[in-house]
């Protein structure tokens, strides 16, 4: 064994990952979160917020790739996008791809963050935040998304999950915060977000988040991908009212990939189809799922990974 600095992530309270540390490059507080970023060996960079680590450089793609591509290809021409969060800019990165996109709407709430990663993390946005089509908007999302009435082709979310009784974020995995993101939604429109990781013994987010988005839009679909950085699988919805997603033939995703000239390093027409094909395990959490998530009575995560539900 090596000696030297290791970054220790506790995933559960029963399991962590050692990192090892080859050289710290920032580390602090914003208003909103604790930010810590160091270089490894196996990952390159490494970004860890609140002492989770939220992406890697040299897989940050894969996730990226992910949480984006399968709804932006389920439009047949998504000219406008809605980005709940995503402050690294790499989701914005992923949707300005689409040569159709004419305007990318960013909100994240941690202003510091976003100026911090245009300087530190160029690797993740790659000069997306001064693509012309893009607009940097550091204020909540929620609130944002209710002042204006603007509408788009495809809203994405990308927000930590809400780990603790007190995190605000619980009031972006509501119902309500989900009928005002289909307020926003055009005809055809669809909702993608990250829907928690998906282990054997914390199936307990995902279903809720499945859930609770249910009763909102007519057709939500659940879909996973192993993340390497993560050292695990993650869970991901795409959401609408108009498109089911699974209905799509993988020739329709591979004619949308080709036309649009996306650049993918991840993805293809097929392996998209078999994220969508879940484990008997968690189809069966998914379906036993009762509890769903209002403003009232928003849920949020233990350290333990259960989900518990508590008067806002």
């Amino acid at each position: 064994m090596q000696y030297g600095m290791y970054f220790l992530e506790q995933v559960t309270p029963y399991e962590a990952l050692y990192r090892r540390m080859n050289k710290v490059l920032a580390a602090g507080r914003t208003k909103f979160q604790d930010y810590f970023i160091f270089q490894t060996g196996a990952f390159g960079k490494v970004l860890v917020l609140d002492k989770d680590v939220q992406s890697t450089e040299r897989d940050e793609y894969i996730y990226h790739e992910t949480l984006v591509h399968p709804a932006m290809l389920a439009h047949p021409s998504p000219r406008t996008v809605f980005i709940v969060g995503g402050g690294e800019g790499a989701t914005l990165r992923e949707v300005l791809r689409h040569p159709s996109v004419e305007k990318a709407v960013m909100c994240d709430i941690d202003g510091e963050l976003v100026e911090m990663a245009r300087t530190l993390l160029p690797e993740w946005h790659q000069g997306a935040f001064d693509d012309p089509r893009a607009q940097i908007v550091t204020e909540d999302a929620r609130g944002w998304l209710a002042n204006h009435p603007d509408t788009y082709d495809v809203i994405i979310v990308d927000l930590n999950d809400p780990i603790g009784e007190d995190n605000p974020a619980r009031l972006l995995f509501t119902v309500e915060f989900y009928e005002l993101i289909k307020e926003r939604l055009n005809p055809g429109g669809l909702m993608a977000m990250q829907a928690g990781m998906i282990l054997l013994t914390h199936h307990k987010m995902h279903p809720v988040v499945h859930n609770t988005v249910k009763q909102v839009f007519r057709h939500t679909r659940s879909y996973h991908n192993y993340i390497p950085g993560f050292m695990l699988n993650f869970g991901f919805i795409v959401a609408s009212d108009a498109v089911d997603i699974t209905g799509l033939s993988e020739g329709t995703l591979e004619a949308r990939i080709l036309e649009r000239q996306l650049p993918l390093k991840h993805l293809d027409a097929p392996y998209i189809e078999a994220m969508f094909v879940l484990p008997k395990d968690l189809k069966e959490a998914i379906a036993a799922e009762t509890m769903v998530s209002r403003d009232a009575a928003p849920f949020w995560l233990t350290d333990e990974g259960d989900a518990r539900q508590s008067q806002a």
